[in-house]
């Protein structure tokens, strides 16, 4: 027995101890709200698919934006408490957009996320017949409407004279070129504040709509809200601007019409749906797992009982490594768990039946470890890196066209068969060394063969 292959078993056990300490502090719910991060299929929740309106961005990279939109919708649901959203830009067809995945979403908190967190804070002006429309000013050579695109992320909460509260916040430049020209026209007259869609509205319910005394150019407050709605709305301007417009696109006559605050696609997935889906995953799996442990022993009996132990290993590195890196697991990603298990096993039959063929040759118990490991290695190496290809292909594809769980399915199965590598050369190759090297079991029937 070599010392190798004694700090092997060390670095094995103590690697194991660890991986079962980090899922253990799950309270048994290893598939719940303490536990893994389920997807919306296992989990439910909410799926909206919104559109960009990328008609004013002028010379800005487009990718940039949508990055940034990225960035300040997540932020945004952080400051709802949501948990475990997942928020993707996404380009097809010329056109750019966000889908937005809410698991374990409400009803209610779904349409909070719709009302406010991917909205922009648009200022209006009234018309000749008294409508509503969005206060538009020039900047080099460009019509720009003023939102909260241009505000700066510094806004804050302060008290008049009368101790009511106002959100005062500061524009960058292209903001007060506009504020300026805008309320130099405005004079005297109402200035709209909408959210999305709809106006917003102060503690009594009335549309906030402040007189415009004097030309405001750097810096700009909003009256009539309570203190809640005041802390609210500045909580959600610091936590990143919304730099475009989300909704859809529709045909209105010979153009497209943009639908503010509107999503082009959106899904409900019911929590029981969900908790049927893992049930029925769970059941599956255990049998399987069970057929396969169950011939793994009866056919290759020492060493398969050797490679149930690694893949007994193997299954709980896997969770450790879903719970901290973490994971968003979902219905095609349990269906890559279990396909990488099955392709665990299969580099442990390349092995044992090398080990077979070489003891069979007359070889000792050690040599024949050792030669079946090196033969079975080109197979396994192959096989398995055709599976990365594979897997990059289909991460390639799932991101590009949006197709997220087919982007979860890859990423998972890369990982799986990574793992099922590490455990078929090394754990069960230590393993089986520290059996040959010992002589404890010299029986040839033991490794099934016969004579």
């Amino acid at each position: 027995m070599r010392k190798r292959d004694i700090y092997l078993l060390i670095f094995i056990v103590v690697l194991f101890g660890l991986a079962l300490w980090s899922i253990l502090p799950v309270n048994t719910k290893l598939l719940g709200p303490n536990g893994l991060n389920l997807g919306l299929d296992l989990r439910g929740g909410s799926y909206l698919v919104y559109q960009a309106d990328l008609s004013e961005i002028g010379d800005e990279d487009p990718v940039q934006i949508m990055e940034g939109l990225k960035k300040a919708i997540e932020m945004r649901i952080d400051v709802l408490g949501l948990s475990q959203p997942i928020v993707q830009a996404r380009e097809q067809a010329g056109e750019y957009g966000i889908v937005i995945q809410l698991p374990g979403a409400t009803e209610e908190q779904t349409e909070e996320v719709k009302g406010k967190m991917v909205a922009l804070l648009t200022f209006m002006e009234q018309d000749e017949a008294g409508n509503w429309t969005p206060a538009k000013g020039m900047v080099n050579g460009e019509e720009l409407t003023l939102t909260s695109r241009y505000i700066e992320e510094n806004t804050q909460i302060m008290m008049d004279q009368f101790n009511r509260p106002l959100v005062v916040f500061q524009w960058d430049e292209i903001g007060q070129e506009l504020s300026e020209q805008i309320t130099s026209r405005l004079i005297g007259k109402p200035l709209g504040i909408y959210l999305g869609s709809e106006p917003l509205r102060g503690e009594n319910g009335q549309p906030i709509a402040p007189t415009v005394r004097e030309v405001i150019r750097e810096r700009g407050q909003i009256e009539g809200l309570s203190i809640n709605d005041a802390q609210e709305l500045s909580d959600l301007l610091n936590a990143g601007r919304i730099p475009v417009p989300l909704g859809h696109w529709e045909e209105g006559g010979d153009s497209k019409v943009f639908i503010v605050n509107v999503p082009l696609y959106e899904r409900s997935v019911d929590a029981t749906l969900g908790a049927d889906s893992i049930q029925k995953s769970a059941l599956a799996a255990g049998i399987g797992i069970a057929l396969l442990l169950l011939f793994m022993i009866l056919y290759y009996r020492l060493p398969g009982f050797i490679a149930c132990l690694s893949l007994g290993i193997y299954g709980t590195l896997l969770l450790a490594i879903f719970a901290l890196l973490p994971i968003t697991l979902t219905l095609p990603g349990i269906a890559a768990a279990i396909l990488s298990l099955g392709m665990a096993v299969d580099a442990n039959v390349l092995i044992f039946e090398r080990m077979k063929e070489e003891l069979r040759g007359g070889r000792t118990l050690g040599a024949a470890v050792e030669t079946g490991f090196g033969r079975a290695w080109t197979a396994i190496r192959d096989s398995n890196i055709t599976t990365f290809i594979a897997c990059a292909v289909l991460l390639w594809f799932g991101t590009n066209l949006g197709a997220f769980m087919v982007s979860g399915f890859a990423i998972t199965l890369f990982i799986g068969v990574a793992l099922s590598m590490f455990t078929a050369i090394v754990i069960t190759r230590t393993f089986l060394r520290l059996i040959g090297g010992s002589s404890l079991v010299t029986n040839m029937a033991v490794y099934g063969v016969k004579g």
